[in-house]
């Protein structure tokens, strides 16, 4: 079998392919016919089609100076911050034409903060003629305008709220409610608030709707001992539709016994909650009224159920504490916690240098007392209580001899040299009706507040539930220059002895001067 050669084929001549070439009608430039857009080279593409024809460059935003809130038509108002996506995305929906082309870019010029002026480059990308596909880029400028808006402006009317939280707590001082301003700034339970005005026993927090006093009383249940009541008010009625309008108020009332108080407890509650000894100190208020024998340590606690079924009194509240210096003190080894038990000889600061009388008593503080210290304490020998549970444990066989002369409860500081604080607390901006305090009203509502910042720095315990700031080194050196003669307690403290119980600065937080603050009460 043969096997045919391969025989070459002859090779194609190549036909050398010529473009139609043209000229550019508007400059005159030689360029493809076959593959130009509308007889127009790509440089006179750009200059002559606009693909942002139609869409503005000038518009407006509507804000609100209270809230910092932007209007998002037609009448919703949303939170964005300056040069954020939310803010962007605000300004892109308010242009015109804007769905008829693909944006590819969009961010904002860098404008003063103080022009009321907003530039933004967007840059677009559309179809110009079959097969070319064109990219521009420009700038918008929108004008910042200030409008009020409804919420805002419902706060600056009267009688525009729906629901009230009226707060109460029935003691001589307002130690409770600073701790609990302090609560509720650090979790900002206040920021739904329209109104707080300031009364006589307490506060009244005004909303504008129902739910967010609900939430608002679900807080206060949650950080403190309290018992709610709800009322509600008819203010209109449509008798066609039968659709009714209510004003809610919600009565909050805080338990009546405050933090260093002296209870003396039902001798039958004392026996209920842990057979404690019925003349206790409050150490702490949470949730529950948390109580403290000082002569055992026992420790026991009262729940806001178990209040309200036989209510009491504090016999002796803070006000009514005497300053003693320590004689003699001897630990017993007994610890509990952070409390150690002593016992102590003390005598009157005032009876110093007159007579020579001392007491005899157990206290819970064993682990800071020494010899020569000054401590507070009730004193009650010679001191008469109008107290029914007092006079029940006097009359009793089991009880009445276990009362003793004097019941010590925290440690006093020497303060005589003023010099201001390096931290501060958060204030909530509070209305205080149409008349201001009175003057002896202010002395008091200041020495209150004093009392609260000495408890705070004494008590590592309790400042850790509150949010402590740095204090501004420029604002403390010009208060020590003007002599802080009618400047506020809250930058101001009398220190005196090394002993003085001082905060970390590890304790504070940064970014003070952006907080409203208010120093004076």
């Amino acid at each position: 079998m043969e096997i045919d050669t391969p025989v070459p084929l002859a090779q194609r001549t190549q036909i050398p392919h010529t473009s139609a070439t043209i000229l550019c009608y508007n400059c005159g430039t030689a360029i493809d016919g076959t593959t130009s857009a509308g007889a127009l080279c790509n440089e006179c593409v750009k200059l002559t089609v606009d693909i942002s024809e139609g869409i503005q460059r000038e518009a407006t935003l509507h804000t609100c100076r209270d809230c910092e809130r932007w209007l998002q038509p037609p009448s919703q108002w949303v939170t964005a911050a300056p040069e954020s996506r939310e803010l962007l995305a605000l300004c892109l929906r308010k242009l015109r034409g804007l769905s008829k082309v693909r944006i590819i870019d969009a961010s904002f010029i860098w404008t003063e903060p103080h022009s009321k002026r907003l530039k933004v480059k967007i840059t677009l990308q559309q179809e110009a003629f079959q097969a070319t596909i064109l990219q521009q880029t420009f700038e918008v400028e929108y004008v910042v305008a200030s409008h009020q808006c409804p919420d805002c402006a419902k706060s600056f009317t009267a009688n525009t709220w729906r629901s009230v939280v009226q707060v109460r707590q029935k003691v001589p001082h307002k130690r409770t409610f600073l701790y609990l301003e302090q609560l509720i700034l650090k979790h900002a339970a206040h920021k739904e608030t329209i109104n707080i005005k300031e009364t006589k026993d307490g506060l009244d927090f005004f909303y504008s709707q129902r739910n967010h006093a609900e939430k608002f009383v679900d807080f206060l249940s949650s950080v403190a001992p309290v018992r709610t009541k709800k009322s509600q008010e008819l203010i209109s009625m449509d008798i066609h539709t039968s659709s009714k309008s209510y004003k809610f108020t919600f009565s909050v009332e805080l338990l009546p016994i405050c933090k260093d108080d002296l209870v003396c407890l039902p001798i039958k509650l004392a026996k209920q909650i842990g057979n404690i000894s019925p003349l206790t100190i409050c150490y702490r208020v949470g949730t529950s009224v948390n109580l403290l024998d000082p002569n055992t340590l026992q420790t026991a606690d009262v729940s806001t159920a178990i209040y309200w079924r036989s209510p009491f009194s504090a016999l002796a509240d803070v006000q009514e504490l005497v300053e003693f210096v320590v004689m003699d003190i001897e630990p017993t080894g007994i610890q509990k916690g952070r409390f150690l038990h002593a016992e102590a000889t003390v005598a009157r600061a005032s009876d110093l240098g007159s007579n020579d009388t001392t007491y005899f008593t157990r206290t819970h503080l064993g682990g800071i007392l020494h010899p020569g210290d000054s401590v507070m304490g009730y004193h009650l020998t010679g001191t008469n209580f109008n107290n029914p549970q007092f006079e029940a444990l006097e009359e009793s066989n089991a009880h009445s001899s276990t009362i003793p002369d004097v019941v010590l409860v925290k440690k006093h500081y020497e303060r005589k040299k003023k010099k201001s604080r390096n931290w501060r607390l958060k204030r909530m901006n509070k209305d205080e009706g149409e008349m201001l305090p009175r003057k002896q009203d202010q002395e008091r509502m200041d020495q209150d507040y004093e009392m609260f910042l000495r408890d705070v720095e004494e008590d590592q315990e309790l400042r850790s539930t509150m949010a402590l700031y740095k204090a501004q080194q420029a604002k403390r050196d010009k208060d020590m220059m003007d002599g802080m003669e009618t400047a506020s307690v809250a930058e101001t403290d009398e220190t005196g002895g090394e002993d003085v119980p001082k905060i970390d600065m590890d304790e504070l937080l940064d970014e003070f001067e952006d907080l409203d603050v208010e120093d004076d009460q």
